[in-house]
């Protein structure tokens, strides 16, 4: 049986919205498979890396850069994870619930169900919980870079709206990539737009091959996409619709050439990440881009 706590999250009332607030959503909804056996007894998001839950480092990585107003998706043990903020009294934030506990949404179903507790008219940073990175998610990241990425970028987060030639139009999705290894890599044109998807080890091809970057987990996305997603099922991955939607609406991406990045979804990973969070986590500020 869904919970109190879980069942009265509502709609984000009209009179917190504002024009520069600055929203995000941390997908922390999973199983946490690969965790076993710390994610039979607790969320993914609850696992401690240098001596704090993971979901600890997202929100205080949020609340540094100024972000006020998260969406948390919630399934596996989410009854733990809405006392654990409760406890923190959601750390001076205003935190939402996405409940998923009658079941899993993925990536792109949980943003669709997510949406009406957002201000509509702003772009919402999406974040995974168990990624930890380097990346100054201020609007000093890019700063100082001379790409269009990291223009298009600038303009989404400082909510422009000022006309720029069509091939460098504003994003409606901007996807955080860098040049590190993985098995499956987005693709992307001359101008860093999105055209698709191939994994290396099977050959497999979505849309068409260009520049192969690796995705992060940490992305933002414009509510202007939203009604693309009304035909679209419940469940879904984020990545199929952005392929889907990628030849009609721009979706790019920004290249943060110095990322540091940690994915923390095994066990093997978590000595990894102490040593990652003692020797990055503290230096964000400090990352010189090129």
């Amino acid at each position: 049986m869904r919970s109190r706590a879980l069942s009265r999250v509502s709609q984000v009332p009209s009179e917190i919205l504002s024009k520069d607030m600055k929203q995000a959503m941390i997908f922390a909804a999973g199983l946490g498979t690969r965790l076993k056996p710390l994610t039979d007894t607790m969320p993914k998001a609850l696992v401690r890396v240098g001596g704090q839950p993971l979901l600890w480092h997202v929100i205080q990585k949020l609340k540094a850069a100024g972000y006020e107003f998260l969406v948390l998706n919630v399934h596996h043990f989410a009854e733990q994870i809405v006392d654990y903020l409760k406890a923190n009294d959601n750390f001076g934030l205003d935190i939402r619930i996405s409940d998923e506990t009658d079941g899993l949404l993925e990536t792109g179903g949980g943003i669709k169900k997510a949406l009406p507790l957002f201000d509509p008219s702003e772009p919402i940073l999406i974040h995974n919980v168990d990624i930890l990175s380097n990346l100054d998610l201020t609007d000093s990241e890019v700063r100082g870079y001379d790409g269009a990425g990291a223009r298009d970028y600038l303009q989404l987060l400082n909510y422009s709206r000022s006309p720029v030639p069509p091939r460098l139009r504003t994003p409606e999705a901007v996807l955080v990539v860098s040049q590190r290894k993985t098995k499956r890599y987005l693709q992307f044109d001359d101008d860093m737009r999105l055209i698709g998807w191939k994994n290396i080890e099977t050959g497999e091809v979505k849309g068409r091959e260009g520049r192969p970057l690796a995705f992060s987990g940490i992305h933002i996305f414009n509510p202007s996409l939203a009604p693309l997603m009304e035909d679209w099922p419940d469940r879904f991955p984020i990545m199929d619709f952005y392929l889907k939607v990628c030849s009609d609406h721009v979706i790019r991406g920004f290249e943060a050439s110095h990322l540091q990045l940690l994915d923390v979804g095994k066990l093997d990973t978590l000595e990894q990440a102490n040593i990652f969070i003692e020797t990055n986590m503290n230096n964000v500020n400090n990352i010189i881009h090129e």
